[in-house]
C-alpha cells in the first residue's frame, strides 16, 4: 500500500542537517531504508488534505529512528520522490508542525530534481 502526499518545497533552518549527519540517525537510516543519506533533508508543506494522510502515517509506522541522549525519536518510512528512492522523517518533537514532512535520500533531491522554493512534489510514502 501506498499513500500520496503532494507538498510544496520550502528552504527550512538546517536543523534535517543537524540530525541527518548523527552518526546513529545515519547508521539506522542505512540499517532500516538500506541507503546511505545525504547530509540533509527536503523540506516539504503539506496542504490540508496531504496533512490528514500524514496523521494516518503516524498510525501506521512500523520503523522508528531510536533516539540517542538528548535527540527526539522519529517515525521512518520508505518512500519515492520521482523514482529516487528516499524516506520520509516525522520527528516525534512536541510542538513539530503537522503540515512540514523531511524527505531523506542518498543524494540531493533539489539539485537532482531541479526543484526550488515553491515547486509542488509527490511523495509516495510505502506501507
Amino acid at each position: 500500500m501506498k499513500i500520496e502526499l503532494p507538498g510544496r518545497v520550502f528552504t527550512g533552518q538546517g536543523e534535517g542537517r543537524k540530525y541527518v549527519e548523527l552518526a546513529w540517525v545515519k547508521q539506522q537510516v542505512k540499517e532500516k531504508l538500506y541507503f546511505d543519506p545525504y547530509p540533509g533533508t527536503l523540506n516539504l508543506r503539506l496542504n490540508e488534505e496531504s496533512m490528514k494522510r500524514r496523521v494516518l502515517l503516524e498510525k501506521r509506522s512500523r520503523l522508528r529512528l531510536c533516539q540517542s541522549e538528548g535527540y527526539c525519536t522519529g517515525l521512518l518510512f520508505k518512500a519515492s520522490v520521482e523514482g529516487v528512492s528516499c524516506g520520509v522523517v516525522i520527528p516525534q518533537v512536541e510542538n513539530y508542525s503537522e503540515n512540514l514532512l523531511e524527505v531523506v535520500a542518498p543524494v540531493n533531491l533539489r539539485q537532482k530534481l531541479r526543484l526550488g522554493d515553491g515547486d509542488l512534489v509527490t511523495v509516495r510514502v510505502y506501507l
